[in-house]
């Protein structure tokens, strides 16, 4: 890398079982004025915006485009989109302004799973001609990887149970958490997963603004400096794949450094319980390492923006000085199919 990119602020909403009350744009708008607010930028200032979502969700085409209301795209700006997670649209930013084009960058992404059947919406992800005719849905194929867990032995049911019971307490303390404190496991949604085991369906946006170099320093006290990033696929047909392990994400984690030197914090986007499992194995995260301190997607999972919520909280974490290098995942498809991973890092203190 030639130039020092950092996150220097993150803004999400409080997420939300259903926001039938509020368009995208309505969500939106209060956390973009919240993320430049944070900096004292102005739209205007602004030099690449990127925004990730799914058309699928919002059941039109091009809905993406609605959404630039929130932003205000005159006079011109300069602006992507990605179909899928918010952690993508980061990446593609991040690689802007590596090339000097920009100076900082507005990455925002949003989703609204309440409208319609998720589970079912989500089956478009899968390979059209041999998997989504038999309508597996995402619940369904995620207890096939817990099923392949606990077979080979890397867990059991108590302790799935004790993943979502760390990570609910955990979003006690997170005033944007959907779900907050105990929760119950519940009976079997689809065996060996419990409804405890599966992420909460919701409502919700994030945003965070990216800084290269000095720029940063003058717009964050301590800037989360992306000292890494890389993102890898696993191969689009299940039955050629290992559902007990992630190459992907341990790949994405070697390229983006991740093995160069320990991380304290870790935030996954594991919106089951038994992902996790899979996660901190790739990842070689040991016990001293404080994963998802916020509650991770097992608390909140807006689809499409919970990826980029991982990236948001890890960098949060250090600009209060609770971590000084933190990992930061995404991932999107089913059981683990496409990972990004990020290392962040805070000045020496």
């Amino acid at each position: 890398m030639t130039r020092d990119i950092a996150v220097v602020a993150f803004a999400q909403t409080g997420h939300r079982r259903t926001t039938d009350d509020l368009s995208e744009v309505e969500m939106l708008m209060p956390v973009l004025h919240d993320v430049l607010g944070q900096t004292g930028l102005k739209t205007a200032d602004i030099g690449f915006t990127c925004s990730g979502s799914s058309d699928y969700l919002a059941g039109r085409a091009f809905s993406f485009t609605l959404a630039l209301d929130g932003v205000g795209a005159w006079p011109p700006i300069s602006e992507s989109h990605v179909e899928t997670d918010g952690a993508w649209a980061l990446y593609e930013a991040w690689t802007k302004l590596l090339t000097g084009d920009a100076d900082t960058a507005l990455v925002y992404s949003y989703g609204k799973s309440s409208p319609g059947p998720l589970r079912d919406v989500l089956t478009r992800q899968l390979d059209p001609y041999y998997v989504a005719p038999l309508w597996p849905d995402s619940v369904a194929l995620a207890a096939l990887q817990a099923q392949a867990l606990i077979d080979a032995g890397h867990t059991d049911e108590p302790a799935l149970a004790a993943v979502a019971a760390r990570s609910r307490a955990d979003a006690a303390a997170n005033p944007h958490a959907q779900l907050r404190g105990p929760v119950p496991q519940g009976d079997h949604l689809v065996r060996p997963l419990r409804t405890g085991d599966c992420p909460p369906i919701g409502d919700g946006a994030a945003a965070v603004i990216l800084a290269a170099g000095e720029r940063a320093r003058e717009l964050c006290p301590r800037p989360a400096w992306i000292r890494g990033i890389d993102h890898r696929v696993e191969a689009h047909a299940l039955g050629v794949r290992d559902l007990t392990d992630s190459p992907s994400t341990r790949l994405a984690a070697e390229h983006a450094g991740a093995f160069e030197r320990p991380v304290d914090t870790a935030e996954l986007h594991a919106p089951f319980t038994s992902q996790e499992v899979v996660l901190r194995k790739a990842l070689r995260l040991g016990d001293g390492v404080r994963v998802n301190p916020s509650g991770g997607a097992l608390a909140a999972n807006p689809v499409m923006a919970a990826g980029l919520i991982r990236i948001g909280e890890a960098a949060a974490a250090v600009h209060r000085g609770e971590s000084d290098r933190a990992l930061a995942h995404a991932t999107s498809g089913p059981c683990l199919q496409q990972n990004l991973v990020a290392v962040l890092e805070g000045e020496p203190r």
